[in-house]
């Protein structure tokens, strides 16, 4: 066969471009293992003294005391022998002993958020992991379900996708109902304290495998709420429970939305974004109003928007804000997660700003990202809290 060539480039065939997959896979592979160097495998951070202080509101002396007196893990000596440092596991506990007035109660059941929005690049699966990530630190057993074909947050656990990941080990089964509950798919990860159901290319199919039901089962299938009534067990094993979503309003992301209590729209401040995230909100009450039952309705505990990626230095940023601001109001997030080399640097290396090490990049820039996401965290976990009191009252009217 003759290869036609226009101005210089030759047409591309189907065969051309699996060749091209194969050899960016073995490049993935490759950089996934330098960058895990040398067993291929993610290790959490290490935390000093002081961070751990901050997390619990003792100073390093308190700490220091609480520490030699045993009643808490003492920590270890850093490589060097130099410093003291605690394991993420430590932290953990630290924190579960002594912020019990922000852990779940008992006669309460784990918070859903979904993290959705109509388009990529908005940082929605690093705004998952970085929410998961913080509220681990501070004590919570999470659970992260991805939901997306393109499995970036897998990822970001340091799951190579296509590689280690089959159908099996995603929500696929779950929406072909040949799975009812979600435990066949959780695993640990190299994070203390959360749990991933993975996810990798071929869950797409999900999105044939639903309106396929809808229209075998019939009306009595409700294919928005597979994924709601397949956590249900899960939501008594975890304290929060966070969604990915695809890029898209599909019936994946519809599912996770209606499975959720709470939504957080990662936006940044520009117009193309906010004109999308429009269409969104849009598409997404027309899509769902006849989806619930007559008399009922889904009510939220909370829906943020979290302006992300904001770059002071553009002009265009601070007018793209008060068109958010006017449109979306108190559901805005009083604070931005800045565009910083910080962020840019962690993606890099598969991680988020809690997985940095110190010295990857200036202290400066580093603490300015982490002050943007531990404010955001802890909003995130009054709210679950808040969330919480209204489910214990729930609960005690119900046994009045």
């Amino acid at each position: 066969m003759t290869n036609i060539v226009v101005e210089g480039r030759e047409q591309v065939e189907l065969a051309d471009i699996g060749s091209q997959a194969e050899r960016a896979k073995k490049i993935l592979a490759r950089v996934r293992k330098a960058m895990l160097a040398p067993n291929a495998t993610k290790e959490a951070p290490r935390f000093s003294p002081a961070q751990l202080g901050s997390l619990v509101n003792l100073d390093t002396r308190q700490v220091d005391y609480r520490a030699k007196k045993g009643e808490l893990p003492g920590g270890g000596l850093n490589a060097a022998g130099t410093r003291r440092e605690f394991q993420l596991p430590e932290v953990r506990q630290w924190a579960r002993e002594l912020r019990k007035l922000r852990l779940r109660p008992e006669n309460a059941e784990a918070i859903t958020i979904a993290v959705a929005n109509f388009k990529g690049g908005v940082t929605k699966t690093t705004t998952a992991v970085t929410l998961a990530q913080g509220l681990s630190i501070r004590g919570h057993k999470v659970l992260v379900i991805d939901c997306d074909p393109q499995g970036s947050l897998t990822t970001l656990f340091g799951i190579l996708p296509d590689a280690e990941v089959e159908a099996q080990h995603t929500i696929l089964p779950l929406c072909l109902g040949e799975e009812e509950s979600i435990e066949y798919a959780i695993r640990p990860t190299y994070w203390d304290g959360i749990d991933l159901v993975p996810a990798t290319s071929v869950l797409f199919s999900a999105e044939f495998a639903l309106p396929g039901r809808q229209r075998d089962e019939g009306p009595s299938f409700q294919f928005w709420n597979v994924l709601h009534y397949g956590i249900e067990q899960a939501r008594q094993d975890y304290d929060v429970i966070i969604i990915d979503t695809p890029p898209a309003l599909s019936y994946v992301t519809i599912n996770a939305m209606m499975a959720s209590d709470g939504v957080i729209t990662p936006l940044p401040p520009n117009a193309l974004d906010f004109a999308s995230s429009v269409q969104f909100w849009d598409l997404f009450y027309d899509l769902t109003k006849e989806l619930v039952s007559r008399g009922k309705t889904k009510k939220f505990e909370f829906i943020d928007v979290l302006l992300a990626k904001v770059d002071a230095s553009d002009i265009a940023t601070s007018v793209v804000r008060e068109w958010i601001s006017a449109a979306y109001g108190a559901k805005v997030l009083p604070f931005e997660i800045p565009k910083t080399s910080t962020a840019a640097s962690a993606s890099a290396e598969f991680g988020s700003v809690y997985d940095m090490k110190p010295g990857s990049a200036g202290s400066k820039t580093i603490k300015r990202a982490l002050d943007a996401y531990d404010q955001f965290v802890e909003t995130v976990e009054s709210q679950m809290v808040g969330a919480w009191l209204r489910q214990v009252v729930a609960v005690e009217e119900a046994q009045a």
